[in-house]
């Protein structure tokens, strides 16, 4: 069974296209006051999404550039992109074919538009009524007056006004500083830290140089100079000195100088006369000198001077205490490098003597003419070992183990070399030496024999303690 083969007809005619929607009517005042809110809302009215998006993109990017530079360019940008979308929002409602009254939508843009630029007036006000607070804290001195006022800035303001609130920032960066500042001066001032003042003293200077810090640069200096005097004179003087040598600046640091000036004087004896308590001779004379030599004119130049005397004669005394302590015979110690001590006693008659050296005939002089302790000397006396001095007589002996050896043996004082300083001045004084008499040639002579020995040889007289005493006499002026 066949069929007919299938033949297709001809296609349906297209349907008719649905005409273009016309767009909706829109309000040039609602879409104008919908884009002064910086939010695009004009462009929502249009159903211009992308252009909304752009708008509402440009004005955060714009915001946060004025917020995060705080340049007054960023605030013309945005200004000028404010009036560049109210105008191309009439400007697109306007090419509309058809423009309607839209009563709510007006009221609407118009209550948000308000909003906006009433919050922005506002926000600007109150900033520039904050930094006015923060300029008159700063212009007072107070530091902590003015980080309070910067602190009530919030992001609102950095968004309205980030270049009124920006110098504020500046003020309390600067004031953290100078609390570090302080900080550093009163560590100074406890420790006596001439490093730190040094550090505090930058870190002012630093400061100094941002114009308008002078007030609250001088209230962190005026609290340093009114800890001065510290309760440590030495501390004191080590600080006032470095403030009297720190040099002219010609800026507010420059106030330093009267109140170390009168402070300085006081602290250097103060601190001299502690030192003398510690046996610190060499520095307590220093800083009477300093006082002589820079204050002249004080009142305490009397004491210091006095100060001075009696330093000097603890450092001489100590000197000599050494030279003494280092003497182990004529040779060495005092004996070999003299000193002056100018606290001694006069050498006159009646005097003491320190002796020093070889004490075999110096040790059996009278308690009265010795002394053992320098600051009660008048003399120092080095002797030497002893050697033979004038001959007084030559006697034979014979010997008991052999009749063949006669000997002579010659008797001779006692030659003591001196070296004689007096102690005021350091000088070396006659005599040289001293002889020692007594007597001579007894009946018998004893000494210790050895083989072969060919006799005693030559011998010291034999001497007393008188003897010793009219041979020293002339030496100690007794």
């Amino acid at each position: 069974m066949t069929y007919p083969a299938y033949e297709p007809g001809p296609p349906p005619p297209p349907e008719p296209a649905e005409p273009p929607r016309p767009a909706a009517p829109a309000d040039p005042w609602a879409v104008a006051l919908g884009n002064a809110t910086l939010l695009g809302i004009g462009y929502l009215l249009l159903r211009r999404w992308r252009l909304a998006a752009t708008a509402a993109l440009g004005t955060a990017v714009l915001l946060d550039l004025t917020a995060s530079t705080a340049r007054s360019r960023y605030e013309i940008l945005l200004l000028l992109w404010w009036a560049a979308g109210i105008a191309h929002g009439w400007f697109l409602a306007r090419r509309r074919p058809e423009r309607a009254v839209r009563r709510g939508q007006r009221a609407g843009t118009l209550g948000l538009a308000l909003a906006v630029v009433l919050t922005a007036v506002l926000l600007r006000v109150d900033a520039y009524g904050v930094e006015n607070r923060v300029t008159e804290a700063r212009e007072g001195g107070d530091c902590e007056a003015a980080v309070a006022a910067q602190g009530e800035v919030g992001w609102g303001h950095r968004l309205a006004a980030a270049p009124v609130v920006e110098p504020g920032d500046a003020v309390v960066t600067a004031c953290h500083r100078l609390d570090g500042a302080a900080a550093v001066l009163a560590r100074a001032a406890r420790r006596g830290s001439t490093e730190d003042l040094g550090r505090g003293f930058g870190t002012l200077a630093g400061v100094l140089v941002e114009p308008g810090n002078e007030r609250t640069v001088g209230t962190v200096l005026d609290a340093f100079l009114d800890g001065l005097p510290t309760d440590d004179s030495c501390d004191t003087a080590a600080l006032t000195a470095w403030l009297r040598d720190r040099g002219p600046t010609h800026d507010v640091l420059d106030r330093s100088a009267g109140p170390a000036a009168r402070t300085e004087p006081a602290a250097l004896v103060g601190c001299g006369d502690h030192l003398m308590t510690e046996d610190a001779w060499q520095q307590a004379r220093t800083h009477y000198q300093r006082l002589l030599d820079t204050y002249p004119d004080d009142a305490r130049a009397g004491k210091a001077r006095d100060g001075v005397r009696e330093a000097t004669l603890a450092i001489e005394l100590d000197h000599v205490r050494g030279l003494v302590d280092n003497t182990h015979g004529a040779d060495s110690g005092y004996c070999s490098k003299p000193a002056k001590y100018s606290g001694a006693p006069p050498y006159r008659k009646g005097t003491r003597a320190l002796f020093l050296g070889d004490s075999e005939y110096t040790g059996r002089l009278p308690g009265s003419w010795r002394t053992g302790d320098p600051a009660r000397a008048a003399l120092v006396v080095c002797a030497g070992a002893a050697e033979n001095g004038a001959a007084v007589q030559t006697c034979s002996y014979e010997n008991d183990t052999s009749k063949y050896l006669p000997h002579q043996v010659t008797f001779y004082k006692v030659k003591i070399p001196l070296k004689v300083y007096e102690l005021r001045t350091g000088k070396r004084l006659d005599p040289r030496s001293v002889q020692i008499g007594g007597g001579s040639c007894p009946s018998v002579l004893r000494y210790e024999y050895y083989m072969y020995d060919l006799g005693p040889g030559d011998q010291f007289v034999s001497t007393t303690k008188s003897g010793v005493r009219e041979a020293f006499r002339p030496v100690v002026r007794r």
